[in-house]
């Protein structure tokens, strides 16, 4: 399976031919998300206006990402789940075993309206994020504004949070070391640009305080366990926004990363499943999410249906898109295995 070079804009025309005929009350979706400020946004955007407009009820369940649960549904001919949020390592690796249906097209829209590595031949991107490093405005005088900063403890003393996997760190590493974007993933495909990046990573390891979970790096800002920490980007603009935080982002070095639609095999809903994904990629309905989080749509036709205000906060406004390094998902499939285990032992050093 490749990933299609694709652009995304769903027919508006479609989605309401498919709520034309809105099922029977009786009727219900499970769509499987993750749960948080995100599957918030989800039911604002998506699941409450889908159910109310095809006379249906969405019912909602939570996970971790968890491929296994997916698989296991799938082998034991018990599906349970009607449309899952994955992430992009899951989008195709399911794909690849047969545990998601591949698509028919015509049931969503125009696929050519998709950002770029936002469709595969099984997955319909739904947002971006990113992963940003971001520090508490009341806490620093003088603000980083390089990724460069992130690695620079003689300017901006403290302690650093940092997710606990070789994943985007390896990346930031090059990048602060002064290695172009364009060429980050051709020097880590050999071993001395993982040396080199290994090699950045020992200036700060002693000053690390390593995360797991997403809401980790908000809660490390807050107490001041770090000075600064990468982070999901929509967390950081949670924080921000709903709780209070005086958290800023530095967008320089951003690396962008999707989350998809699936539709798992062997569901009973298949036909109801297309109709909200259909909706979910219409460019107006799309552009709603991106009033309650800050993740930009995959569907570049929303983008002007998206205040200016709204647009400023997200990783494809195009002032934060400068120094954005493209994930390199082949990449990691290849060497992934590999580079966690050199970084574990790293870390065990």
């Amino acid at each position: 399976m490749t990933l299609t070079r694709n652009t995304l804009s769903a027919a508006v025309a479609l989605a309401a031919l498919a709520l034309a005929h809105p099922a029977a009350a009786a009727d219900s979706l499970t769509v499987v998300s993750w749960g948080g400020a995100y599957q918030t946004s989800q039911q604002k955007a998506y699941f409450q206006p889908f159910a109310a407009s095809a006379g249906l009820k969405v019912q909602e369940e939570e996970y971790n990402g968890e491929i296994a649960k997916i698989r296991a549904m799938v082998q034991s001919g018990n599906v349970s789940w009607d449309v899952v949020d994955v992430d992009t390592q899951t989008a195709l690796q399911a794909c690849e075993e047969g545990l998601i249906e591949k698509l028919d097209w015509s049931k969503i829209g125009d696929q050519s309206k998709f950002i770029e590595g936002t469709t595969t031949d099984c997955a319909v991107g739904t947002i971006v994020y990113s992963t940003i490093y971001a520090y508490d405005t009341d806490k620093m005088k003088t603000p980083p504004t390089s990724i460069g900063d992130l690695f620079d403890t003689a300017k901006f003393p403290g302690k650093r949070g940092l997710q606990k996997s070789p994943f985007v760190n390896l990346e930031f590493a090059l990048l602060a070391d002064g290695v172009a974007p364009k060429d980050v993933y051709p020097m880590l495909k050999t071993p001395a640009g993982v040396d080199r990046a290994f090699k950045k990573l020992d200036t700060i390891k002693k000053d690390v305080v390593w995360w797991e979970a997403g809401a980790q790096p908000a809660q490390l800002l807050a107490s001041g366990e770090v000075v600064m920490s990468t982070a999901w980007n929509g967390r950081i603009f949670d924080a921000a926004k709903n709780q209070g935080k005086h958290f800023k982002i530095v967008w320089d070095g951003q690396v962008p990363d999707y989350d998809f639609w699936v539709i798992p095999k062997g569901g009973k809903k298949t036909d109801l499943a297309y109709k909200f994904i259909a909706y979910a990629s219409d460019p107006k309905v799309m552009a709603n999410q991106s009033k309650y989080i800050s993740y930009g749509p995959t569907n570049v036709d929303a983008l002007p249906n998206i205040a200016p205000d709204v647009l400023t906060d997200l990783p494809t406004a195009p002032a934060n898109t400068k120094t954005a390094l493209v994930q390199d998902y082949f990449f990691w499939g290849d060497h992934g295995e590999e580079l966690r285990k050199r970084f574990n032992t790293w870390l065990a050093q």
